[in-house]
């Protein structure tokens, strides 16, 4: 390792030891040897980031944590790496940042919900795409009766009509980068719970309820799903998340994209990344049994043309499963991060704070050979996702990021 990543590391090290947050300085603690920082590190305060980012997936970190250690243990250029990158907060901020993404996840849905936002058309060229797409001839629709529990019928046709026309562009090689898009947003406005999304009230939008959970909603709120014509929800999800896509950003993002890497595979075997390709990687993998990310996307997965039964989740049951499955990650992290290059290990409290994987990522990245340098709680209040659930915080839900911060010796 050079003197120089040495020397990256040690400045980092003595930044969070003297980070100040709004006059509060960091508390420390200690585990297996390794120093423990709590403080407040970042904003906790919705939407202030780039508006590219907001999309919603289940369990996903704020941009404003990866972009806390892109600023600090990254330079222009380098590769940042998420391999279990959901929808692409890492990647998508690293190239906000000047830097090269990459991104993995065993579902194809991620590249779906990323690419496109690697390449955002213009407003008036996802309007003229939409207004040239025919809605009025819909296919017919499995699961048609499931379905009608979150559409009306009318919105359940132009969805359908939407569907077909996107998997046939795909199918002969002719999705190009504004279909791409008006995908990414239509799976963003399947499900939700304001009249912005195709449905009736249900869940919030990073997760879809079953049929029958469904049913149930709707006889306990009294409700029928109401008329909403898709178009003009995606012009308007269209505006708003390029809203902050000025003629700088775009630039950047087009210096990003000739190196972008995006796979689909499991985090433990990425072999199309190159050993020791990697700078940085900043990620959060599935933390135990608390997430079913595969019922929670199944209506995307419909949507997207994606047979959940070929996509191979990791959602370890218990704590031994997990680890183990961790550490066959950590050994695969080990061959594409460079020497001298950082990894930063976002995990949570769960089964109601008695369980903190911070604890057993410490010993697991160890033995797979990282340096573990510093352990980072970032502790802060609740905000608006956690607040629609009814989650008071300290009481219930993930109420802190616990990162463990590695160095490949």
């Amino acid at each position: 390792m050079t003197t120089a990543l040495a020397d990256r590391s040690a400045r980092f090290f003595d930044a969070v030891r003297r980070f100040r947050w709004q006059g509060r300085r960091c508390q420390r603690e200690d585990l297996c040897g390794v120093p423990v920082f709590v403080n407040e590190f970042w904003t906790a305060q919705q939407r202030q980031a780039h508006s590219l980012h907001e999309i919603s997936y289940r369990a996903c970190f704020k941009p404003q944590l990866p972009r806390f250690f892109i600023d600090r243990l990254s330079r222009a250029g380098e590769r940042v790496y998420d391999p279990f990158s959901g929808r692409g907060t890492t990647a998508l901020e690293a190239a906000l940042a000047g830097r090269c993404p990459a991104a993995n996840d065993a579902n194809p849905l991620s590249a779906h919900l990323l690419w496109p936002r690697l390449e955002p058309p213009e407003q008036a060229e996802v309007a003229r795409r939409v207004e040239r797409i025919d809605l009025s001839r819909p296919p017919e629709v499995d699961r048609r009766e499931d379905l009608l529990v979150f559409y009306h019928p009318e919105t359940l046709a132009e969805l359908a009509a939407l569907r077909s026309y996107l998997l046939w562009r795909e199918r002969w090689g002719r999705l190009d980068a504004v279909d791409r898009w008006i995908r990414m947003v239509a799976l963003n406005r399947l499900t939700g719970h304001s009249p912005g999304f195709f449905s009736v009230y249900t869940l919030p939008p990073n997760q879809a309820v079953t049929p029958a959970a469904q049913r149930k909603i709707n006889a306990r709120r009294g409700q029928t799903p109401p008329r909403r014509p898709i178009k003009e929800r995606i012009l308007r999800k269209s505006r708003s998340l390029l809203r902050n896509a000025d003629r700088a950003t775009r630039s950047t993002l087009s210096r990003a994209r000739p190196g972008a890497r995006l796979l689909t595979a499991p985090a433990e075997a990425t072999g199309e990344l190159a050993s020791g390709s990697v700078d940085l990687v900043v990620t959060s993998p599935p933390f135990l049994d608390v997430v079913d990310y595969a019922t929670d996307n199944w209506l995307r997965c419909w949507f997207a043309g994606i047979d959940p039964e070929h996509v191979r989740l990791t959602v370890p049951r218990g704590l031994d499963a997990w680890t183990e499955a961790m550490s066959e990650v950590f050994r695969e992290l080990l061959r594409v991060v460079r020497p001298g290059g950082h990894v930063c290990f976002e995990v949570g409290e769960v089964r109601g704070g008695r369980l903190r994987l911070e604890e057993a990522v410490v010993p697991c990245a160890r033995a797979a050979g990282f340096e573990p340098l510093l352990v980072m709680i970032n502790d802060q209040h609740f905000t608006k996702t956690a607040n629609c659930w009814g989650v008071v915080n300290r009481r219930k839900g993930t109420n802190t990021n616990r990162i463990v911060v590695l160095r490949r010796p």
